[in-house]
């Protein structure tokens, strides 16, 4: 793999975990609530690109817990838009 490659991996990973940590700083500090379309989706994305990056590094215990976190949001996303619709 050439190192622009390795670079977008590691830069994919970083931008990930500043999006998971956004997420939680802005619903701890009440800026956001835990059922937010915002909230979600910055721990979709921030989960997604740490899945390529732990993937690419090999460290499947990490990719485990991205892939459960990454499923979570798209299940409180879908089942947030259900709600929203019958309202």
């Amino acid at each position: 793999m050439s190192i622009h490659s390795e670079l977008w991996i590691d830069i994919l990973g970083w931008v990930g975990a500043s999006a998971v940590l956004v997420a939680y700083v802005l619903v701890s500090a009440r800026r956001v609530s835990g059922d937010s379309t915002a909230y979600q989706l910055l721990n979709l994305v921030g989960s997604a690109f740490l899945i390529i990056n732990t993937v690419h590094y090999g460290a499947y215990p990490s990719t485990f817990v991205n892939v459960v976190w990454l499923g979570i949001a798209v299940y409180a996303i879908a089942t947030y838009s259900l709600i929203l619709k019958r309202k």
